[in-house]
């Protein structure tokens, strides 16, 4: 796996903090900074998320995946699965997260309850990359809401 991460700065003037990621699937993700008022030539525009919001939207993605995939091959009938992450960063450099809470909405036919409890469960312990790694740091916590369909 592979990832170019290159510096795009503003229209020429090489300020700003915006990044453009190319994948070594073929796929680009822009990133940026928030604005700086004090020192506009450090902040960024405000024109794509920040890295630390893409490392949490990478994490959501990586569980959800699990979390469906879990679910589908043990045949429940998914409809839909929706993963809202919220976080706290530590105050100082490096400022890592320190609490993730993962709020899982799914919604299917006839799913038990238990069986996306073992899903969120199976991916939180044994197949999400991203949540086992960002565990190291933060106290990661999960819920979720059931609807049938």
């Amino acid at each position: 796996m592979e990832c170019t991460v290159s510096w795009t700065g503003h229209a020429g003037t090489r300020s700003g903090m915006g990044f453009l990621a190319e994948t070594g699937s073929g796929h680009t993700l822009v990133m940026d900074g928030a604005p700086d008022a004090a020192k506009p030539e450090n902040g960024g525009r405000n024109l794509a998320p920040r890295p630390m919001e893409t490392l949490l939207a990478g994490t959501g993605g990586c569980t959800a995946y699990d979390v469906v995939l879990i679910l589908k091959r043990g045949r429940h009938d998914v409809h839909q699965c929706s993963c809202k992450i919220t976080a706290e960063r530590a105050d100082v450099d490096p400022k890592v997260f320190t609490a993730i809470h993962m709020h899982f909405e799914i919604s299917g036919k006839g799913i038990p309850p238990a069986a996306v409890e073992r899903a969120i469960a199976m991916s939180h312990d044994k197949y999400c990359s991203a949540s086992i790694m960002l565990a190291k740091t933060a106290n990661i916590t999960t819920s979720f809401t059931l609807t049938e369909a």
